[in-house]
């Protein structure tokens, strides 16, 4: 067999592979009212292929999509061979097909970026204007000064994937293990949540750099598993009530959906490997929450 055929038949197994995975998340994400047509599927099952192999990404998923007025931007997420917590891009496509890297924000840019509000135009150069207003000078000689900053609309999406990202992206306890150098990688020895434990906010963590220790007491901390333990989970999280669990298909699933971020929607398939993410949306926060709790 020449060099050739065993890149086509690596490329094969690789398209088999992520068309299964992402068939499986649109439909266990279905029942959640998440809903991809049969056009878009065929297009990402291909193109996060070849996106996979062009970045070098040791897998590529799909994160979401965010809707804009004019048109939309599909998201995905590329996970290096590093430290699958850290080592993340994220790229995104107007139509399924060709990916662009989001631009790495400062965090005076990315908080900038947050202040915007209202819907995303769907034009990667749109430009907003945002006016900031400071005091020049002191008593009676103060004046104010006005500055106008311009914003690309690719920033504002990258800041509020990220934001949205830190917020809201769980995983099931025990489904990452930290190793002793500090790598945090897929945990192969995961075999799913039992059907007692999915029911459990405790069973779930913010896959986010934060520890979990910090908000627990002592007697749990004797308890943990630090080679798992190490996240945040979300049964804390405020406002109180901003996860709402539900028991799907005679308890053969389980789906987790936000209502800090609506549309973000995670599903777990209880005794199996199977879980994921998808958030189809307006990146819009729902500010309004605690007051509807």
């Amino acid at each position: 067999m020449t060099t050739t055929e065993n890149t086509l038949k690596l490329v094969l197994i690789e398209l088999a592979m992520n068309s299964e995975g992402l068939t499986l998340s649109v439909e266990y994400a279905a029942s959640a009212g998440i809903v991809f047509s049969t056009e878009q599927k065929a297009a990402l099952q291909t193109s996060l292929v070849l996106l996979q192999n062009a970045h070098k990404f040791h897998t590529v998923q799909l994160w979401g999509k965010i809707v804009g007025i004019k048109d939309h931007y599909f998201i995905a997420c590329g996970v290096g061979r590093g430290n699958e917590l850290n080592d993340r891009k994220f790229l995104y496509s107007q139509d399924c097909m060709k990916w662009c890297l989001l631009p790495i924000l400062t965090d005076s840019r990315s908080k900038l970026c947050r202040n915007l509000n209202g819907r995303f135009i769907g034009d990667p150069s749109y430009e907003y204007e945002h006016i900031e207003t400071k005091v020049v000078g002191e008593g009676e000689d103060a004046e104010e000064e006005t500055n106008t900053i311009l914003v690309k609309e690719e920033d504002r999406l990258a800041a509020v994937i990220s934001e949205i990202d830190v917020d809201v992206h769980i995983v099931p306890r025990g489904s990452y293990v930290k190793t002793p150098n500090g790598k945090i990688v897929t945990n192969r020895s995961f075999e799913g949540l039992n059907n007692l434990d999915c029911k459990k906010l405790c069973s779930y963590f913010h896959f986010k750099d934060t520890p979990n220790t910090d908000k627990i007491n002592l007697l749990a901390k004797a308890t943990l598993d630090q080679s798992i333990d190490f996240l945040e989970h979300i049964e804390n999280d405020l406002p109180k009530g901003c996860w709402a669990l539900q028991a799907e298909r005679g308890n053969a699933l389980v789906i987790l959906k936000s209502l800090l971020w609506l549309g973000y929607c995670f599903y777990h398939v209880p005794g199996t490997k199977k879980f994921g993410s998808l958030y189809i949306g307006t990146g819009e926060k729902n500010i309004d929450l605690p007051f509807m709790l």
